[in-house]
């Protein structure tokens, strides 16, 4: 089953299902329970016309919702509607049901999440992880977006910061490895930069291509995690950082710097270097100023801690550290590293072997642990 396939072929089938008279959170609903069915039938009998197999099963679907619901029996007569079977049109609506989700009668977090969740393809746990809350909190959060946005017609504009937030959080999820849909949130933004001149969707174009140049030195042969200082250059395309550095140049030029610019900044300065040792972490310090001037993220203060022990010291790191609450994610393996670099490896594989316990996923864990086990082996020398 090419689970793949059927993520790709989401946003299509939403977006016909709503033309037709679906309100957006029955079909949203329809087509996930269509997608299950197609989990369950496909392996034993697959279609031949993929995509319309989809949109005849979650209308069917659908129209189950209406029928169930008293309240709507008056459009039961939208079963004559029912498409035929046969080849449907390759139309992607994809970008366009961005811009729906994030209609302005939705908080720009509940549209967000909305998105991530209807097109994204994203697990309401994979949605909480990113906003930092609880499941429930956001499962709650993306009941009341459905609500919202039912019966929204398509042609209400949506707010083009909120869709680059979902985009990057989208490209965040598929960077992470747990989902791969980081090349899906590059297509859809190159598509955005060519509609919207706007220096800011440039700033994020140029982020997500500096980060995926370097995916392929992010993980050794077993799949383990690499960090950057340790990454073979070598494997980064290099013709994916000049297109990056080139967007941004063009961008930052327009003298309208936004958070996508600054932190592409930070990104370019990481990729130009050509060893880990001549990073420029002085000017990576004072573009995170920069970017804690425009917003005040908790997880970029922790990124500027490490940047700050990188070009001050390990000491100054810590001192930094220490102002932030230790309850913030990753906050316990900046310390582990920060310690270590201050010489103090006891300390350091305590707080490694902690910060495993909390990793968000597998592949931190295991870097993690070995981090500790590793200063453990050294001090039994």
């Amino acid at each position: 089953m090419d689970e793949a396939l059927l993520r790709s072929l989401t946003p299509s089938v939403l977006t016909i299902l709503v033309r037709r008279g679906a309100d957006f959170a029955a079909a949203e609903d329809a087509v996930q329970d269509a997608l299950i069915e197609a989990l369950r039938v496909w392996p034993a009998d697959p279609p031949r016309d993929a995509k319309g197999w989809l949109v005849t099963a979650a209308w069917r679907k659908f129209l189950d919702q209406v029928r169930a619901d008293s309240a709507r029996r008056r459009r039961e007569d939208l079963v004559d509607e029912e498409p035929a079977p046969g080849p449907t049109p390759d139309v992607d609506d994809t970008l366009q049901l961005y811009f729906l989700c994030a209609h302005p009668s939705l908080t720009p977090s509940s549209a967000v999440a909305l998105t991530l969740r209807a097109v994204g393809g994203l697990t309401t746990r994979q949605i909480a992880e990113a906003y930092l809350v609880p499941e429930a909190t956001m499962a709650q959060r993306i009941s009341r977006a459905k609500r919202t946005v039912s019966g929204v017609r398509f042609d209400q504009p949506g707010d083009v910061a909120t869709v680059l937030r979902v985009l990057y959080l989208v490209f965040n999820e598929g960077y992470s490895g747990d989902v791969d849909l980081s090349a899906e949130a590059i297509r859809l933004t190159r598509q955005l930069a060519g509609m919207i001149d706007h220096p800011e969707v440039a700033g994020l174009l140029a982020l997500m291509l500096l980060h995926h140049a370097r995916r392929a030195g992010r993980t050794a042969p077993d799949g383990s995690l690499v960090p950057l200082a340790e990454q073979d250059r070598s494997r980064w395309d290099t013709a994916a950082i000049a297109e990056g550095i080139g967007i941004l140049q063009a961008a930052l030029a327009r003298d309208r710097l936004g958070e996508f610019q600054a932190q592409a900044a930070i990104a370019a300065l990481h990729a130009d270097a050509l060893t880990a040792e001549e990073t420029d972490w002085v000017q990576i310090v004072e573009w995170y100023d920069e970017l804690l001037r425009l917003t005040d993220n908790p997880v970029v203060r922790l990124n500027r801690v490490v940047a700050v022990g990188e070009a001050d010291g390990p000491r100054a790191g810590l001192a930094a550290l220490a102002a932030l609450d230790d309850s913030l994610p990753r906050h316990t393996a900046v310390a582990a590293y920060l310690h270590e670099r201050d010489g103090d490896p006891e300390t350091a594989a305590l707080l490694y072997s902690e910060a495993a316990r909390k990793a968000p996923n597998l592949a931190e864990r295991d870097y993690l642990t070995r981090q500790a086990a590793r200063l453990n082996a050294d001090r039994r020398r």
